[in-house]
């Protein structure tokens, strides 16, 4: 049980809830101790309802549980960041988020992607194209990467945008695979990004 100040607030402390994928806050509620251990115990968001003078579970009603994947205490201890994965909309009004947010981050979807092409390397080369230009090798696949840029380049002399974003989408996920040959996270490349930005 970590160690939090309910003092404040007779008792409760405020808890942030936040996608652990797209990083969107989807909620903000309290928590009493009793609260936090069941949260814990059971890895599904329970709250303290002042309105109810009881504990409930987000979803007990709905289905759309809140699955926690980490907590975060704030530098007083008095309130409580909660990473999740929601199982559906968070607000009783049907919306992704309280504050009527789409729970969307397009770009997040390159770690997972990221995270999917790593999982295809070990596995057999007939079931998945992924795992067979790792079996090929390096070679194979900066080849396919410079491949899909020429494609890419002939596509952009052309003026039809649905074959351009196709294109560029072949070229973004051949990239990611020499990435993950190369055993360098996509992360990596935004840091030299942020590098060169600040120095310029």
């Amino acid at each position: 049980m970590m160690e939090l100040d309910f003092t404040k607030l007779n008792g409760l402390v405020p808890a942030v809830v936040q996608d652990a994928q797209t990083d969107k806050v989807l909620m903000v509620a309290f928590m009493n101790k009793a609260a936090l251990e069941k949260t814990i115990v059971s890895g599904q968001v329970t709250f303290y309802s002042r309105t109810k003078s009881r504990l409930w579970t987000k979803g007990e009603t709905s289905g759309n549980y809140l699955d926690v994947v980490s907590l975060h205490p704030d530098c007083d201890r008095d309130t409580l960041l909660i990473k999740v994965n929601p199982k559906g909309p968070v607000c009783h009004t049907g919306a992704d988020t309280c504050f009527n947010e789409i729970n969307e981050d397009p770009v997040k979807f390159i770690t997972y992607l990221e995270r999917i092409i790593s999982e295809r390397k070990d596995q057999s080369a007939e079931r998945s194209y992924t795992a067979s230009l790792f079996k090929k090798g390096i070679n194979k696949i900066a080849q396919k990467v410079g491949e899909e840029a020429v494609e890419l380049v002939i596509e952009s002399k052309d003026d039809n945008p649905e074959l351009f974003v196709g294109e560029a989408a072949d070229l973004l996920f051949h990239y990611l695979i020499l990435l993950e040959a190369k055993e360098i996270p996509f992360k990596k490349i935004i840091e030299e990004l942020k590098n060169r930005h600040s120095q310029s």
